[in-house]
């Protein structure tokens, strides 16, 4: 038994802060003002200037990719392509994989304007095969060794550039299925294990991952929900197969699908394929690309709808949001549902018809708040893509919030970082004050709302009495932190089950074998 005081950050109904919380074998047993007497003995966590809050739940990763990336290069914060080059030629040098991995090239962010071409990339790489992806995870640079090795298939595929080595659209996805089946199993349970504890360093007690990149017979899938079903300590992993096929769920007795990928409705406005209403600013011949006709979207969403599952869809552009929507509403007027719980993902340019939908059928949104004045993609690029018009409407929080949606918050990792203290600064400092959000709203979206979305809000989400004692201590109390100093806060220490977080130890034979001896006893 454990009692804590200071700033207890409750996110109940009414946001309300208590003195005193106290946890018992690994429940919360109470919160309140004044701490019953049979409690005074019990040990004593005093907070101090800290606060207690709900751990933080990231909505939406790629958590196999972010892994791989994780353990690669990553090249975001170089502020040129000859500083890139630099970093890859070392890390060619060192690396000891047969693949080389990167992340995080960007030709908004560095001197030259441009991405690092395929001969660049040949002559720091050792003959060595190389894929770097972009930040926006859409589009990717291949070395000469890389390509050579791509499965002619690939050559028909749209956005295949071999003369720059740029991969995007189809050709994108299919170069990340081929790099994803050259990985082993063990190599990427070890690097989602390093991955999680990462995660949980950053106060990050659940993750709903998209699931779903390119193995044979959906191995990956199979592999994510049985690592989910073994981690220790606690942590929570939910699974969103990447499919448009309702069996590859069922099969594996998931409630949800959707994701990217096979249910990505369009691509980024990075590689400027974002599907848009009217023409890109800077190219009146480029509206962007929707990879699924109204009827395939509408016929999956019906008939994953019909068969009970949650789902989920990537939409970036505003038109792609249109198609989300409306697929939402057919399936649900097809099969009305009280509690379904559907997503549109990103939502960064929804239209008024698209909102006006979320709110009368309860979409719920998990977006990318830290894509907002985004160094990847600053606001002079995305205004010179859209117009200013546009671009002030990019990434909305405030207006789905007070439509009556439930906003939540994801890193899209790799995109960016998982790093919950960045969502909330930039909700709270969104470039556009129309769309910003209060603390208290904004430590919403990013805790309670996640678990929410994952039908979990009963155990975890909140401190309440009766609920798992899952917890954050934070450097600081949010709510009294000046805003402009939000930015500076820290996740000290996650406490799941009323335990500290402890470093994921299983080895790969138990982490699978446990994974499936509990296929129908644990969440995933």
């Amino acid at each position: 038994m454990k009692v804590y005081h200071g700033s207890i950050l409750s996110v109940n109904r009414d946001n309300d802060v208590f003195q005193y919380l106290v946890e018992d074998r690994g429940k919360i047993v109470f919160v309140g003002n004044e701490l019953p007497k049979k409690y005074a003995r019990a040990e004593k966590t005093e907070l101090g200037s800290r606060a207690l809050i709900p751990p933080f739940a990231d909505t939406h990763q790629h958590l196999a990719s972010f892994s791989a990336f994780h353990a690669g290069l990553n090249v975001m914060e170089a502020s040129s392509n000859n500083e890139i080059l630099d970093m890859v030629k070392v890390f060619a040098s060192e690396a000891e994989s047969k693949t080389l991995v990167a992340f995080g090239a960007s030709p908004y962010s560095v001197a030259e304007e441009r991405l690092v071409s395929r001969e660049e990339l040949d002559a720091v790489t050792f003959g060595k095969p190389l894929f770097m992806v972009k930040y926006d995870g859409h589009a990717c640079v291949v070395n000469t060794a890389l390509l050579n090795r791509l499965p002619k298939k690939i050559q028909s595929l749209r956005g295949y550039h071999p003369d720059t080595g740029e991969m995007n659209q189809e050709a994108f996805f299919a170069v990340s299925d081929y790099i994803t089946n050259s990985l082993s199993i063990p190599e990427l349970i070890g690097s989602m294990q390093k991955a999680v504890d990462f995660e949980a360093s950053r106060g990050i007690g659940m993750i709903h991952s998209v699931s779903g990149v390119g193995f044979a017979l959906n191995m990956d899938i199979s592999m994510e929900s049985w690592f989910a079903r073994s981690l220790q300590n606690g942590f929570q992993l939910r699974i969103f197969p990447q499919s448009l096929n309702v069996r590859t769920a069922k099969a594996r007795n998931l409630p949800r699908i959707g994701g990217c990928f096979a249910c990505a409705l369009d691509g980024c406005f990075g590689s400027q394929d974002a599907a848009m209403n009217a023409p890109y600013a800077n190219d009146p011949t480029n509206s962007g690309v929707l990879y699924y006709t109204d009827e395939q979207v509408t016929r999956f969403c019906i008939d994953a709808n019909r068969a009970g599952l949650q789902i989920e869809m990537h939409a970036i552009g505003d038109r792609a949001f249109d198609q989300a929507a409306r697929a939402l509403k057919a399936a649900l007027e097809d099969t009305p549902r009280e509690d379904h719980r559907h997503g549109i993902i990103h939502a960064c340019l929804p239209t008024e018809e698209g909102m006006a939908i979320c709110r009368q059928y309860h979409i719920q949104l998990p977006m990318q708040i830290a894509f907002d004045n985004w160094r990847q993609e600053p606001p002079s690029y995305t205004e010179a893509l859209l117009g200013k018009e546009r671009n002030e409407r990019l990434n909305p929080v405030r207006d789905f919030m007070e439509l009556g949606c439930t906003v939540s918050f994801g890193s899209d990792a790799p995109c960016t970082e998982p790093d919950p203290i960045v969502w909330l600064s930039k909700a709270v400092n969104h470039s556009n004050p129309g769309q910003a959000v209060s603390i208290e709203d904004a430590l919403r979206m990013a805790t309670y709302n996640g678990y929410w979305v994952s039908f979990d809000e009963k155990e975890r989400g909140s401190l309440e009495e009766g609920k798992i004692a899952d917890m954050v201590i934070l450097s600081a109390n949010p709510y009294t932190t000046p805003k402009e100093k939000l930015a500076e806060l820290k996740a000290e220490e996650l406490i799941l089950q009323g335990k500290p977080y402890r470093p994921q130890t299983q080895s790969i034979p138990a982490v699978v074998l446990k994974g499936m001896l509990k296929h129908n006893r644990a969440k995933a």
